[in-house]
């Protein structure tokens, strides 16, 4: 995600589930928390959430691959 010196939007992507295990929002990687005081945050508050985004999905969707392929191997 790019955004200029301006205060960042929303990086909402409507797609909002929030998953059980992270608590991130598998759309954007907010929190509930995160989303629900967005309007509230300042800018500087907004670009230290969105920089860490991109990394906090990542680790998520690693964690979840990681937890199906325990469940596979589970199975047999």
């Amino acid at each position: 995600m790019n955004f200029s010196a301006q205060t960042p939007a929303s990086p909402c992507v409507k797609v909002c589930v929030v998953d059980p295990v992270s608590g991130l929002c598998v759309g954007c990687g907010r929190t509930v928390a995160e989303i629900a005081m967005w309007r509230d945050l300042d800018a500087d508050e907004r670009r230290v959430i969105v920089a860490g985004l991109e990394q906090r999905l990542k680790a998520a969707r690693s964690r979840a691959a990681r937890g199906r392929r325990a469940g596979l191997r589970g199975r047999r």
